[in-house]
């Protein structure tokens, strides 16, 4: 498509535009389970009209845009609230989880060079961890230490053990991790960083903005947040099941003084003094007011209303898997995300374990129907999101699964790719 010598008129772009959706998952009809998280049209009313209020503001100067400075501080504020940080405790927005875990590294990386002299950081992670730590230890010369996890998918604390050393300037666990959906043990593994002055990060990306509310309805949640001493920082996405439009995270420090170690800060230029408190220069404000006033509309109530009907989904789905022969729930997290693998189906008429579900063929054979899934692995895996997006429509899933099951028998998928990715 060539770059237009004349413009056109309006209409005709956003009928282009919405040609083009054609092709996309139909996240609205609840068949996506992921990427994106719809808290109903009264959510997304407010969300639309905040952006349309904050469309072209930039956040790059909040001594410009005053409103945008605010919002970031009390959206903040609302954040440390759930996550139980201490009155000390500070942070900023970023784009996404990405962008917070690489603040957070690059905030480790930097206390540990000044406070300790450190010459040659590590950070160690278990193989669970999401891959922006790597992606982080790529960009900031972080060497990246890899521990297992233990059968229950939990972070292996023992072996995190035997990888840290006097240059380990961080030590991370997950609340959930992604893969699984399990809580890692923080307690140990903050501990485990404070044996070598280490900071701790929790990254709360995908639980954030669901475990403090599954605590307040009674959910049993092992400690997680900034209740645990040794925690220094938190990331959580508010652009998740927190129910804004992307992209907006949180990095949330214990205090400023842990904060400071992100922020940029530059002067030696014709441009006069320059400051970034993340990775980005410009940042655009609609997200930012968006997510204030997705939070701001829903409330504490409103949270706790989405996070039951989620959590009842989830349950809904796992006991649904686990009842159908082939195929198996991996882990036993009890929140909103679940991975789904395949299961000895028992022994075949000549003796020995039947042939397994191929979950990828189950995958095509479910994407077929309408419903749409991440690969993963190892192990082979279809990954789930819970989410309220997926209200009303687990009864069809659970059948379109048990037909997909049945339709898939021996058949092996060709394609094996396990794709998260942009590559074009």
């Amino acid at each position: 498509m060539k770059f237009p010598q004349q413009g056109r008129p309006a209409d005709e772009v956003i009928a282009d535009l919405e040609a083009k959706r054609e092709g996309d998952v139909k996240w609205a009809d609840g068949r996506t389970f992921g990427l994106v998280y719809d808290g109903g049209p009264e959510v997304h009313e407010v969300a639309a009209r905040a952006a349309a209020l904050y469309l072209h503001d930039n956040a790059l100067n909040t001594k410009a845009f005053p409103s945008l400075g605010q919002i970031q501080s009390e959206t903040v504020g609302f954040t440390s609230q759930l996550l139980n940080g201490p009155p000390t405790a500070a942070g900023f927005l970023t784009s996404g989880g990405t962008e917070s875990i690489l603040c957070a590294v690059k905030a480790a990386r930097e206390r540990a060079k000044v406070e300790r002299g450190v010459a040659k950081p590590q950070m160690v992670l278990a193989e669970s961890a999401h891959a922006a730590f790597h992606k982080a230890g790529h960009l900031f010369g972080v060497e990246v230490k890899v521990a297992p996890v233990k059968p229950d998918w939990t972070a292996d604390v023992e072996a995190m053990a035997n990888l840290v050393t006097d240059q380990t300037v961080l030590v991370v666990g997950s609340a959930p991790q992604y893969p699984q959906g399990v809580v890692d043990p923080i307690p140990e593994i903050a501990k485990l960083a404070e044996s070598v002055d280490a900071n701790c990060h929790v990254d709360a990306c995908m639980g954030g903005f669901i475990l403090p509310f599954a605590e307040m309805l009674g959910r049993s949640i092992p400690p997680w947040d900034f209740r645990v001493d040794g925690v220094t920082s938190m990331s959580a996405d508010i652009h998740k099941l927190g129910y804004a439009p992307k992209g907006v995270s949180v990095i949330l420090h214990r205090t400023k003084e842990l904060r400071r170690y992100q922020t940029f800060v530059f002067d030696n230029w014709l441009g006069g003094f320059y400051a970034s408190p993340n990775l980005q220069g410009t940042r655009s404000g609609l997200p930012m007011a968006a997510a204030w006033a997705v939070m701001q509309h829903l409330g504490i109530d409103g949270y706790c209303r989405l996070t039951k009907s989620t959590l009842e989904n989830a349950d809904q789905m796992r006991s649904g898997i686990e009842a159908i022969d082939g195929i198996q729930v991996l882990g036993n997290g009890g929140l909103h995300l679940i991975a789904m693998s395949a299961a000895a189906t028992g022994e075949s008429a000549a003796g020995g374990p039947e042939a397994e579900v191929d979950i990828f063929a189950l995958g095509d054979a479910l994407q077929e129907r309408g419903w749409y899934h991440d690969r993963q692995g190892p192990p082979d895996s279809l990954h789930s999101t819970v989410s309220n997006t997926n209200d009303g429509v687990i009864d069809q899933y659970l059948a379109a699964l048990v037909e997909s099951v049945a339709e898939v028998g021996g058949a092996k998928a060709a394609d094996r790719s396990t794709s998260y990715a942009t590559l074009e």
